[in-house]
């Protein structure tokens, strides 16, 4: 299938994507679990961090959803160098961050729908009294919400053209 000269210039919207995806899970891990420590990948499923083999096994949860995330990061920047490499790229710093957003928003929801509502595995914050874990998980979901939709109004934004200032 022949491509034309709109789609070489076309911006890689999935670079974007698969960056804000893993970024999204970056945060979450990092912010979520480790810093703040509000939940672990299984806390609400039968493994409280209330003991060194919980912890333990909610750690190797947690690591093995880093590396997925990191997988996201790593793709993210395959598809960009792949793209960088065409000439005469229609793209710009407002439509990566875009796409990020729209990343990191679509990982908020994922999560917050499947692991927290569906699954029940966690939720986002278990410090508080189980009663008002359910405001928290909606909280994160308006929040995934917000920057997916802002994201995608960024994208879709005034376009700069090739050798035009960025």
């Amino acid at each position: 299938m022949a491509t034309t000269a709109s789609q070489h210039r076309r911006f890689p919207t999935s670079a974007g994507i698969l960056l804000g995806l893993g970024l999204g899970g970056f945060f979450d891990g990092i912010v979520l679990h480790q810093l703040l420590q509000w939940h672990h990948m299984a806390t609400s499923a039968g493994y409280p961090a209330d003991s060194v083999e919980n912890l333990r096994f909610n750690t190797l949860l947690d690591g093995l959803f880093h590396a997925g995330t990191y997988i996201f990061v790593v793709l993210g920047l395959a598809v960009l160098w792949r793209t960088a490499h065409k000439s005469h790229l229609w793209w710009s710093g407002k439509m990566l961050l875009g796409t990020m957003l729209m990343g990191f928003g679509m990982f908020n929801l994922v999560e917050g729908v499947i692991n927290h509502q569906l699954l029940g595995i966690h939720h986002v914050n278990e410090t508080v009294p189980p009663d008002q874990w359910i405001y928290w998980d909606i909280g994160f979901l308006v929040w995934g919400a917000l920057m997916l939709i802002g994201g995608w109004l960024a994208r879709r934004g005034k376009r700069e053209m090739p050798g035009e200032p960025r």
